[in-house]
């Protein structure tokens, strides 16, 4: 199993979505770390090379980027409430900004 690494604020955002959707996204990272896909992601090459992100529709829309191709660990590179149709600019500039910050 893959050890879990929270970039930045990332557990404190994940922490404030509500009950269902916390739960929700905690069974879709847990399938990451055993080597399993989620059931709903996309890739997301904005940010960078391997980050999918992790798509959980309960009570609203919730997402997180992360990446597992850096040695043995599922880094969540950040997770927020989408709120619009596309995807926001500071969102993905944080997580590009943060993958960084891992070296890859």
């Amino acid at each position: 199993m893959q050890t879990i690494i929270f970039m930045g604020d990332s557990r404190e955002r994940m922490r404030e979505f509500p009950d269902a959707a916390r739960y929700a996204m905690g069974r879709q990272l847990l399938r990451v770390q055993q080597g399993l896909d989620p059931q709903d992601w996309k890739p997301i090459k904005t940010v960078g090379a391997g980050v999918r992100e992790v798509r959980v529709h309960t009570g609203g829309q919730f997402r997180a980027f992360y990446v597992t191709n850096i040695g043995n660990a599922l880094y969540v590179l950040h997770a927020f409430q989408k709120k619009t149709q596309q995807t926001s600019p500071n969102d993905i500039a944080l997580g590009r900004e943060r993958f960084r910050q891992i070296g890859a």
